[in-house]
């Protein structure tokens, strides 16, 4: 594979992929160890002894330091936010549609769990209000939800009648059942939840009842 040069217009060309587009970007694997050995590297300029031009080199150095920490902030916390986003969907559809290829390890840690501990509340309060029974706070772990109180959700899981824009290949949805494929043009009446990944994804539009 060829190596990865991290610059500091590398750096500001993947916050801008990062603002101007609404998925999650892919990067490089080995960014977060390209990026400390760039730091690195402008540290030992900065350390170096003094010499000809080298104060102004210095001073260079500092103002690129300090807008590649801001880069670094501005570009995690946005990361970090299309991370939530995605936990999101995955606690509240189920289902593997949900694309994951664009995290790092370090970032799939986050979203997994995000993920469980959004699930373990969903199971605590609302699948025990849908049963009329109090959430159950001190009781929140990893497991899955008991199987009356997903009967309970399944009589009250509203639809949406959508129809697609592009095509969508077969998918898992909330309770492991199968959807599609579907193409373009085609109309099929899904849960809500899952209507509302696919119209946020650009991938289909409601048709609503006039």
């Amino acid at each position: 594979m060829q190596e990865v040069v991290i610059t500091y217009e590398t750096l500001f060309e993947l916050l801008k992929r990062e603002r101007e587009r609404v998925d999650l970007q892919k990067i490089e694997p080995s960014f977060f160890s390209d990026t400390i050995n760039y730091i690195k590297d402008k540290k030992k300029i900065l350390e170096a002894k003094d010499g000809l031009f080298a104060h102004e080199e210095k001073k260079k150095t500092e103002r690129q330091l300090e807008n590649i920490y801001k880069i670094l902030k501005e570009l995690y916390e946005r990361r970090e936010k299309k991370i939530i986003s995605l936990a999101l969907d995955k606690s509240r559809t189920k289902s593997n549609l949900i694309d994951t290829t664009a995290l790092l390890k370090e970032e799939k840690v986050i979203f997994d769990a995000l993920t469980g501990l959004l699930d373990n509340y969903r199971d605590a309060i609302l699948y025990s209000v849908l049963n009329e029974r109090m959430p159950f706070m001190n009781t929140v772990e990893e497991k899955k939800p008991r199987e009356e109180f997903k009967s309970a959700l399944e009589l009250k899981k509203p639809t949406k009648l959508v129809r697609f824009i592009s095509s969508v290949p077969k998918f898992v949805g909330t309770e492991l059942e199968e959807y599609g494929p579907f193409n373009e043009e085609d109309i099929a009446n899904l849960p809500a939840e899952i209507a509302d990944v696919l119209m946020g994804k650009g991938k289909a539009e409601e048709i609503n009842d006039e």
